[in-house]
């Protein structure tokens, strides 16, 4: 342990890495006891002993149009990090994902000689290859969250390691399927669809509407079955309850509890985005959608090299479940998605062991902590090279 308290800066842009810094933060105190976090981040990094510069709730938007309704706000917050940089009373920064911000924030801190720890790497492999460079330049250690980053960052000259991926820790129902079945008064001889229209209120103002036309198809090819909705922490579930109106489909609106949801449902409905991960470690079919600004969409067909969507696809470097992108998301591709799944026992049985192997690919429990480790010894390293230099 090193005699110096350290002081961190650390950034995260949205839920997910509020999340994961909430899980980080502790984990560095375990290993620097006197270590300090001053930073941007959620409530969860807040209550975690972060001192917040700026909270994230005016942070969470996707796309190059959805940003501009708010700049001055991006530019305030950008202009507040960098000059705090420049400030030079950070031991080093801790960079959580949101990169179109936080590579910015690493070559500030490099020009002032601040060691930067970047957590979730951009994803150099879908868009924006160039980035190689500045991450070589800017970042002392890339911990990478996806099992075939860690060769393309190694090969590029990057310090780089994967440690496993957080959502192995995090990713646990509270229940057994049996239990939750029970909780949500729902019948085994019944199909359960779960709705899942993502995290930010943009993604549930353009999916929710197509999602609910789709079940009512699926429910009248079926005869019978159950919707649940769990509604995301970040999602005011009265909005939610607007939007459904008289709910003509009884459809269940359940505050939270997406795992305890995904374990207890046939098949899902899914936002694009980190949920699908969590679907796929869980084990849950599922059907992916997205839909963008069109100009949005437009602009990342000419910049992204991806030829896959979803995040649980992308770890397994092939369409294990199906994916619907802007104009092909309709009420009826979804619910022949659906339904082609819910109707043939053996490939549901298929994509289940299918989602298993990928899980598996993921590491172990126990991320944070290593990362963590990671991080004060290559502090202790330093403190002891600046009382003995060479």
């Amino acid at each position: 342990m090193t005699d110096k308290s350290q002081h961190f800066l650390i950034i995260a842009g949205e839920a997910s890495g509020d999340l994961h810094g909430s899980m980080l933060v502790p984990e560095i105190k375990t290993c620097l006891p006197e270590a300090r976090f001053t930073g941007m981040g959620g409530a969860r990094m807040q209550k975690a002993g972060v001192d917040r510069l700026f909270g994230i709730e005016r942070m969470g938007a996707v796309g190059f149009v959805e940003v501009l309704w708010d700049f001055f706000h991006y530019y305030n917050v950008y202009q507040t990090l960098m000059k705090q940089i420049a400030t030079r009373s950070y031991d080093a920064v801790i960079l959580i994902d949101y990169p179109t911000l936080n590579l910015r924030l690493a070559k500030q801190a490099r020009r002032f000689d601040c060691p930067v720890f970047f957590f979730i790497s951009p994803q150099i492999w879908a868009w924006r290859k160039g980035r190689i460079r500045t991450i070589r330049e800017s970042v002392s250690k890339m911990f990478v969250i996806l099992p075939f980053e860690e060769k393309l960052y190694l090969d590029a000259g990057v310090d780089a390691e994967f440690l496993g991926h957080p959502f192995v820790d995090l990713v646990r129902p509270s229940r057994t399927r049996e239990e939750s079945q029970k909780k949500y008064s729902l019948s085994p001889k019944l199909k359960t669809i779960g709705l899942l229209p993502g995290s930010r209120m943009n993604e549930v103002n353009s999916l929710l509407g197509v999602m609910v036309q789709a079940a009512e198809k699926i429910l009248s090819e079926l005869g019978s079955c159950r919707f649940l909705l769990p509604v995301a922490d970040s999602i005011d579930p009265d909005l939610i309850r607007k939007r459904l109106g008289d709910n003509p489909l009884g459809i269940q609106l359940l505050e939270g509890q997406s795992y305890d949801v995904m374990n207890s449902c046939d098949m899902l409905i899914i936002a694009s985005g980190s949920a699908t991960l969590e679907a796929g470690i869980i084990g849950c079919p599922m059907v992916i959608i997205y839909k963008l600004n069109p100009l949005t969409y437009f602009l990342a067909q000419l910049l992204v090299n991806a030829p896959l969507v979803g995040l649980v696809n992308i770890v397994a470097e092939e369409e294990v479940v199906p994916e619907l992108i802007q104009n092909k998301v309709t009420a009826e591709n979804i619910s022949a998605e659906v339904l082609a799944v819910l109707r043939a026992p053996e490939k549901e049985k298929a994509i289940r062991e299918r989602l298993l192997k990928i899980k598996n690919t993921l590491g172990k429990p126990g991320v944070m902590k290593v990362v963590a480790k990671r991080i004060a010894v290559f502090m202790e390293r330093l403190s002891a090279n600046e009382k003995n230099p060479v």
